[in-house]
């Protein structure tokens, strides 16, 4: 751990545009995949029916595919749950036919394919009109979040520190959902759990160096706005590192032994988890510099003759 102890002079907001370019490429692309490919929203979002299945043996994902395009089910999403003996599908709704219907039917056609071994272990079913509400409240609660924390580090440091948390909460949030559009992952309510999670996480992280870089202006004399705000980042660094190594390493065992239902919650904070450590070092502190910010917006002026006044009272 002497590396983490080690003072460093490592000159972040030297290289800051760089990272604005870096920043806005990423966000250039999270906008173009949003707007092209947009969200593949799972069935809490958009409704339908799950089926998980069991199997007596592994089973090949293509061999089921088959059996169900065949029988007229070829939207169906099918993949392993778990193990390579348990298969999990799912398939939009559909006019005129119950969602019981479609289990029975789906049921019976991988029954017959596979001599009677698949079983039926759970059925779930998700209408449309409480899915889009799920979705409606969910960005509804992203939203809100985001106007709480603006407020809340306006009160608590200065405007310019607020614009520079919020820039950052949008910059981390905006470079998931690109990701996760882009590559086609399944985005569920528990994706939308993890990033209200990163939200939370990369805002702790940017107060941590906020509250420093507020110290050190009222502190640190000599030197520029980006001469303090350097020292700042260098003095907080081995506590940021240390923060997102423990945590990645967390995720990461949830991501590799969690199993298929928690794969996408921990995906979403695997590259929330990035995004907010390169954020907070870089967009954050990069918008608050942006603004202005200075040791005169942080220490207030006392007026002179105000101790005179006092003792006259």
């Amino acid at each position: 751990m002497q590396f983490f102890k080690k003072e460093t002079t490592f000159d972040f907001m030297g290289k800051r545009k760089l990272a604005l370019v870096f920043s806005a490429l990423l966000i250039i692309a999270s906008i173009a995949s949003l707007a092209s490919k947009g969200l593949n929203f799972g069935l809490d979002f958009t409704g339908g029916t799950l089926l998980e299945l069991g199997y007596p043996q592994a089973v090949e994902l293509n061999d089921i595919r088959t059996t169900l395009d065949k029988a007229g089910y070829g939207d169906a999403i099918v993949q392993h749950f778990g193990t390579a003996r348990d298969v999990l599908v799912r398939i939009a709704p559909r006019e005129n036919v119950s969602s019981s219907e479609i289990g029975d039917a789906i049921l019976k056609t991988l029954k017959e394919a596979s001599n009677g071994e698949a079983t039926m272990r759970r059925q779930e079913y998700v209408g449309p009109q409480v899915g889009d509400e799920l979705r409606d409240d969910g960005g509804l609660a992203m939203i809100i979040a985001i106007g709480c924390i603006l407020v809340y580090v306006m009160l608590r440091f200065e405007w310019r520190f607020a614009l520079g948390s919020v820039v950052a909460l949008i910059h981390d949030v905006t470079i998931v959902l690109g990701c996760f559009a882009l590559f086609q992952w399944d985005f569920d309510l528990t994706v939308m759990a993890a990033v209200l999670a990163v939200i939370g996480y990369s805002l702790n992280d940017t107060i941590v160096v906020f509250d420093r870089i507020r110290e050190n202006f009222r502190r640190i004399r000599k030197g520029t706005s980006e001469d303090v705000v350097n020292t700042s980042l260098n003095q907080t660094l081995s506590r940021t590192m240390m923060t997102s190594i423990t945590t990645l390493l967390v995720v990461l065992a949830m991501f590799f032994m969690g199993g298929e239902l928690i794969h996408a919650f921990s995906l979403a904070l695997i590259v929330g988890i990035l995004i907010g450590t390169y954020s907070s070092i870089y967009v954050a502190s990069t918008t608050a510099l942006a603004l202005k910010i200075s040791r005169t917006n942080l220490i207030q002026v006392e007026k002179e003759g105000a101790d005179q006044e006092s003792l006259v009272d």
